[in-house]
Formats: C-alpha cells, sequence, structure tokens
C-alpha cells in the first residue's frame, strides 16, 4: 500500500492477527477500513480481495482459503495446507507491497481461490 496511514492500519492488523487470530475482535471492521485506503489509492485488486477477506471471515469465522500453491516436477500447482492464522498473515504481508508483480499474482491467487470459496 502507498498511503502512509494504509500501512500503518496494515501494520495494526498484522500485529492483531498475530496476537489473537483469525477472529480478533474488530478485525472485519479493521479490514473494511483498510479497504477504504485501497479505494484512495485506486487499486481494484486490493479492494477486491479486502472485501472478500472479511466476508470470508465473517461467513466462516475461519481462515481455510486455498491461496497459495506448490508446484511439482511436472508443473502441477498443489494447494498448500496453511494454519488459517498463518494464511491470512501471509495475505496481508501481501498487500504491504501490493505493487510488487509477483505479489500482485499471488494476491489475484488469493481473490480467485476466495470467490470459488464464496460464490
Amino acid at each position: 500500500m502507498k498511503i502512509a496511514a494504509a500501512n500503518k492500519k496494515l501494520d495494526e492488523i498484522i500485529a492483531k492477527v498475530s496476537k489473537d487470530g483469525v477472529l480478533a475482535s474488530g478485525l472485519i471492521e479493521d479490514l473494511k477500513e483498510l479497504r477504504e485506503f485501497a479505494l484512495k489509492e485506486q487499486d481494484p485488486l486490493v479492494v477486491k480481495v479486502l472485501r472478500l477477506t472479511y466476508e470470508f471471515l465473517s461467513e466462516r469465522e475461519a481462515f481455510d482459503v486455498k491461496g497459495q500453491f506448490e508446484e511439482d516436477e511436472e508443473g502441477n500447482e498443489y494447494p498448500l495446507e496453511i494454519e488459517d492464522q498463518e494464511n491470512l498473515l501471509y495475505l496481508l504481508d501481501l498487500l504491504k507491497k501490493a505493487d510488487h508483480k509477483i505479489n500482485r499474482e499471488e494476491i489475484k491467487d488469493y481473490r480467485s481461490a476466495l470467490k470459488l470459496e464464496l460464490y
């Protein structure tokens, strides 16, 4: 994220999730607030993934999204089994540098996985 206040909010969210997990009090409201910053930054990918993330958390009370993959020798991709808290922290960390090419690709993977799970 580019706005200093957005990065501060993102750091606060990361600290909250690190301490209290994916069911941390006020997490959904914090993600909604962070989404407002993404709207100001005019980053539709981040706006969408934040909305899908808080909708998923609200609906499932978990973050068991298959957004990270590993590849075998033949190029086949398999979703990684990751603890909810670590999974959400990884996504939030990607958002810190959402304009980085590789991070954007991984954020897109999360967006696709969240859409499949929710809809």
